[in-house]
């Protein structure tokens, strides 16, 4: 894949909401005071593309209006921002805390940095591929539609290369053949993919964070077994969960729950979908990096004003410091959201420049 150099800045044009949400600079303040009075300040931003469809919802375009702003955004892997030029642009917005980190120290933001909401990582299997796993110690089922992903029977398989083949009851399911693996994006490029091998590299490791040469060294064969049966990777998340949903590609998919949440939210059932919540996980921390005052502001009022959590949890995101929310937002999907991560435990996250050699020697 690219490496993050060769990365090009992808540019989301937001059709429908131009008006609210457009690409281009016109100025930090509207000559007129805003459209009608509402919007008076603009701000323009990089944000992680998992949060492109937030920022063009309309109803948060009227949200953020009616408290004064109109948001401008392009769209750009959250690895790839520490390789653009953000001057004269008012926030960065990536998709976790060690990319966000690394950009305030870049760019000298004060800490601490607004944290709005969170997502942790979450894998989406078929249910045949579930049930197998379950019936192989490799999950456990809480119902038909949700389970736990035991992260170290799991690695301990990929480590071995075993097949779906050497699996029992996996012969009577013929789409499920092939070595064994977990979908991920690419870890150089996209932030899933790299909260995957820390992730595993804290599993594999005993539970201890990677913070030397020696420490990647210690698990970077079975992280590049994870990245290398693969092949090709996508740098988004949203490509290989689309495959998923059609019926296409690998019977398991790692993406953000916000995307699963977001896909319920709009059907409430799907069949043949069980939701996997690995026993040790990484959180998506989306963390706004105020490059400008305004920045800050708005990365403020994200995390507190009542609507705009209410708006983001209807997007999937989990807000910050209240469980209630997003246990009362997702009550109807229960059945497949481990809605208080109960028996979940959070793996903390190297550094920036760790995740980067671990992504190097992950890829090869």
């Amino acid at each position: 894949m690219r490496r993050i150099a060769g990365i090009v800045l992808a540019v989301l044009l937001v059709g429908g909401v131009v008006a609210a949400v457009a690409l281009g600079r016109q100025g930090r303040q509207d000559p007129q005071g805003g459209d009608k009075g509402t919007a008076t300040k603009t701000v323009q931003g990089v944000i992680g593309s998992e949060k492109a469809e937030f920022f063009a919802d309309p109803t948060v375009v009227k949200a953020l209006a009616a408290k004064g702003f109109t948001v401008k955004t392009e769209a750009s892997g959250s690895w790839a921002m520490e390789d653009l030029d953000l001057k004269g642009y008012d926030f960065a917005f990536p998709s976790s805390q060690a990319p966000a980190d690394a950009l305030a120290g870049k760019y000298h933001a004060r800490q601490p940095l607004p944290r709005p909401f969170y997502s942790p990582l979450v894998v989406v299997a078929h249910r045949n591929a579930a049930d197998v796993l379950a019936a192989n110690g490799l999950a456990t089922l809480a119902g038909k539609s949700r389970g736990t992903l035991k992260m170290g029977a799991y690695l301990d398989a990929a480590a071995h290369d075993r097949t779906w083949q050497q699996l029992k009851g996996a012969a009577r399911h013929t789409e499920l053949t092939g070595t064994l693996y977990i979908t991920s994006t690419d870890p150089e490029s996209s932030n899933s993919g790299a909260l995957y091998l820390a992730d595993a590299s804290y599993v594999a490791g005993g539970g201890k964070v990677a913070a030397s040469t020696a420490d990647i060294d210690r698990t970077a064969p079975l992280l590049h077994k994870l990245i290398a049966v693969q092949g090709a990777q996508q740098s988004s998340s949203d490509g290989p969960f689309r495959d998923f949903i059609s019926g296409a590609g690998n019977p398991l998919v790692l993406v953000y729950e916000s995307q699963v949440a977001t896909l319920l939210r709009e059907q409430h059932s799907v069949d043949d979908l069980v939701v996997l919540y690995p026993d040790t996980t990484v959180n998506s921390d989306h963390t706004v990096v105020p490059l400008t005052d305004a920045g800050r502001e708005l990365g403020d009022l994200l995390s507190t004003d009542p609507a705009l959590r209410k708006l983001a949890v209807q997007h999937g995101f989990r807000p910050q410091g209240d469980t209630a929310e997003f246990v009362s937002a997702t009550a109807d999907d229960a059945a497949y959201l481990n809605q208080k991560l109960t028996g979940v435990r959070q793996a903390p996250v190297p550094t920036s420049e760790v995740l980067h050699q671990m992504a190097r020697r992950a890829r090869g």
